[in-house]
């Protein structure tokens, strides 16, 4: 069915797949919902194929029972500290001297062409900019008269054998991988206002495993960046700090965890049982929360010196938008405010329709992302080389503006 869209948000943490239709009004109906644990996967990386195919196959079975379709084919997500990023110019004589979409589309594939080690895959290339005859800051060319476009674009790239690990791990399970689609773009999609992109913004995904990010200037993307840290590494804290198993420190992170210590009275109190002790003890709530205050303001500063490392650390008035599961952790926004010393909101998906009740979460940020790109890479035709072919359009300057930004945004 043509509006039927699918996504499978590989985390380390979860395996989230979602069946939605596409409704008239561009809102997304939920039909069908797969929640399972993640098995075989370490920081965004496959450990192990067979775990990790099964938990796919769990979740993309769930989502069937559900909806009552068959699922032969989705949109994955990826993340890890594999995934880099270059930036890279495309240079074309226009034809005719007044540009048209093949004109971009030459101008994208220059920029496409940049030399990149044979172990690793193109994910995204996202224009950033056009330079006509010498003239910066042109947002959309089509129809100008000129001779000489330039592209800026915004290459992702990620280690082909990882790429290829998740893609067959997901065919194990009976589906077909469309595309892989970055984390913090998916994210974006449902988080980020059109007032963000434009003004200037980072989405920050904190995941189990990853922490991922992607500035968005002028409304489009500038910079993106993986950390290999996440909310298991305070929950390894913590365990390590209280002396208390893995599944116990995150069910403590989760039901008494707060990330800004000063908040926290000197009289707040839990009881747990650590390791070697009979019965249950009390522990300090103010004492938990100094140990996730000092893991999570490192995960920030990490994350304001790959800002600041990116150059565009003073482009980004409208601040930090936080989502991902970790972004649930009470106390985390205010301290993230305080380290970054910028605006910070924590933002989730909106506006859906249908079983959607449990995806109103910063958890399923990615995982509705999916859909929406999904959505925008149906209402586009395909070439044969497997992209969305813009040129198939009708009505060129209206409608080229109106699909600009979702063509930008998608896979090479």
């Amino acid at each position: 069915m043509e509006n039927i869209v699918v996504g499978i948000d590989v985390g380390t943490t979860k395996i989230c797949t979602l069946v939605a239709r596409v409704e008239e009004d561009e809102r997304l109906r939920i039909m069908g919902v797969g929640i399972e644990p993640s098995e075989g996967i370490r920081k965004g990386v496959i450990v192990d194929l067979t775990a990790a195919s099964q938990a796919i196959a769990r979740s993309a079975a769930q989502a069937e029972q559900t909806s009552g379709l068959k699922i032969d084919s989705a949109l994955i997500s990826l993340a890890g500290a594999h995934v880099s990023s270059v930036n890279s110019r495309g240079v074309v004589a226009v034809a005719g001297h007044t540009v048209d979409e093949m004109d971009v589309e030459r101008a994208m594939d220059s920029a496409r062409s940049v030399a990149i080690p044979s172990s690793r895959e193109v994910i995204h290339v996202i224009q950033r900019g056009f330079s006509l005859d010498g003239e910066d800051g042109i947002h959309q060319p089509i129809g100008m008269h000129g001779y000489r476009l330039e592209v800026e674009a915004h290459v992702i790239t990620a280690a082909s054998a990882t790429v290829e690990n998740i893609r067959q791990a997901v065919a194990v399970a009976g589906v077909e991988t469309v595309q892989f689609v970055l984390n913090p773009l998916a994210s974006a999609e449902v988080v980020l206002t059109e007032s963000e992109r434009n003004m200037g913004a980072v989405v920050c995904d904190i995941g189990g495993g990853t922490t991922d990010m992607a500035i968005y200037v002028n409304g489009d993307v500038w910079h993106t960046m993986v950390l290999a840290v996440g909310g298991n590494h305070i929950t390894q804290d913590i365990a390590h700090g209280l002396r208390l198993p893995i599944p116990q420190a995150e069910e403590v992170k989760k039901t008494h965890g707060y990330a800004f210590q000063s908040e926290i009275g000197l009289d707040e109190v839990f009881t747990m049982r650590p390791f070697g002790e009979e019965q249950p003890v009390r522990m300090s709530r103010r004492d938990l929360s100094h140990i996730i205050e000092a893991r999570v303001a490192e995960m920030f500063d990490l994350t304001l010196q790959e800002i600041k490392r990116s150059g565009y650390d003073g482009l980004l008035p409208a601040g930090m938008v936080l989502t991902g599961g970790t972004s649930l952790l009470p106390g985390i926004r205010q301290l993230a405010s305080r380290v970054l010393g910028m605006p910070v909101r924590t933002a989730q998906p909106e506006k859906l329709l249908g079983l959607a009740d449990k995806l109103y979460s910063p958890a399923y940020s990615t995982s509705v992302g999916l859909l929406t790109w999904a959505a925008a890479l149906q209402s586009l035709s395909y070439s044969d080389a497997g992209r969305p072919d813009h040129r198939k359009q009708k009505g060129d300057d209206q409608n080229w503006n109106a699909i600009k930004g979702l063509f930008s945004r998608l896979l090479p």
